[in-house]
């Protein structure tokens, strides 16, 4: 099981610029809006992206989603784990709780 990052240990992680977040819901919903510095990354690219995307397989990782019932996350954070990635966790609360606390995200280009 993956373990979980709160809210206030994410945005000091991001703040520190310690941590890669990886959007696990990438398309439309990535380009629209994503956690700041985040990189979209879903389940299906995950063997073909992850190597590309996250090159250091100890650095910390965090794989969010939309909210605590979308399960794109733990599947993310799950196959990064299979893949040797050392230090992955989830932010289970997703990007709608980090809206809701007024916290800042980006837009960005719809990637494929």
């Amino acid at each position: 099981m993956t373990a979980r990052i709160t809210r206030e240990e994410l945005r000091t992680a991001i703040e520190a610029g310690t941590v890669t977040v990886v959007d696990a819901l990438g398309g439309e919903y990535y380009a629209r809006q994503h956690l700041p510095g985040a990189v979209p990354l879903v389940e299906a690219d995950v063997a073909a992206r992850a190597g590309e995307l996250l090159p250091d397989r100890n650095a910390p990782v965090v794989t969010y989603c939309s909210n605590p019932a979308c399960p794109n996350s733990g599947r993310v954070a799950d196959r990064l784990t299979a893949l040797g990635y050392t230090d992955v966790r989830k932010y289970a609360e997703g990007i709608e709780d980090w809206v809701g606390a007024g916290l800042p995200t980006e837009s960005g280009a719809l990637t494929r």
